[in-house]
């Protein structure tokens, strides 16, 4: 235990980051859930057993009728595809942590996954230990916030409309600092470009799916240019 608390101890200022971002969303996430009729409880255990981030907010949008199963897998599956390449890139440090490689693997998002792959382990931390306390901390702070959301929305009634762009906000931060650091920016291009063609041709209540489809094609097609203008 001595290992794992020193592990978490030395692991804290570096997800500090993570902890301004993850609670406001996460509180964003609370207070969308609470709208629907649903205690702070329920928003807590999805955090928990679900944890998807963009997954869980577009999970809100499924909570209304006429949404089929089979949309729900499609859209979520979209949203949430990047963490399969992840996880490849992280599949030979994941293999030596024993039983805790399956937590690792759950707890993969965006943030967690640049923490470990940019963070210098302390020397006299445990490696395995420190990794694995960088993602129970991240979900922990999205956890917190789900609870303080759901709560503030039904403790103190407030008009939250607009709330859920607060994911969408994140997402454009993201893109701008990605744009402003990268030096091919065609991938991002692609993406916006096919975007806005998507919502001219099927609308704005459909043109995700199109788009996500479009781009992952368009991607694959020129996957080798892309790897050798990204190395120069």
């Amino acid at each position: 235990m001595h290992g794992y608390k020193n592990a978490f101890k030395k692991a804290f200022p570096y997800t500090i980051p993570v902890l301004t971002g993850y609670l406001f969303i996460g509180i964003a996430f609370g207070v969308m859930y609470a709208e629907k009729g649903y205690s702070a409880w329920w928003a807590v255990l999805m955090s928990l057993l679900v944890y998807a981030g963009s997954g869980q907010y577009l999970a809100v949008r499924f909570f209304v009728p006429g949404i089929s199963f089979f949309q729900v897998i499609f859209m979520t599956l979209m949203v949430n595809i990047r963490h399969v390449f992840y996880g490849l890139s992280l599949l030979g440090k994941f293999n030596r942590m024993g039983k805790k490689r399956w937590y690792m693997i759950f707890g993969l998002t965006d943030e967690t996954y640049s923490l470990l792959c940019t963070t210098k382990v302390p020397e006299e931390v445990d490696e395995e230990k420190f990794l694995f306390a960088i993602a129970i901390l991240d979900q922990s702070y999205w956890v917190i916030g789900s609870f303080i959301g759901g709560v503030l929305k039904s403790v103190l009634p407030f008009n939250a409309e607009g709330i859920e762009f607060a994911m969408t906000a994140l997402f454009i931060v993201i893109f701008l600092e990605q744009w402003m650091e990268k030096k091919n920016r065609i991938p991002a291009l692609i993406g916006v470009v096919s975007a806005v063609v998507c919502l001219q041709i099927f609308g704005s209540g459909s043109f995700v799916l199109p788009t996500m489809i479009v781009c992952i094609g368009i991607l694959f097609l020129l996957r080798k240019r892309l790897e050798v203008e990204t190395c120069r």
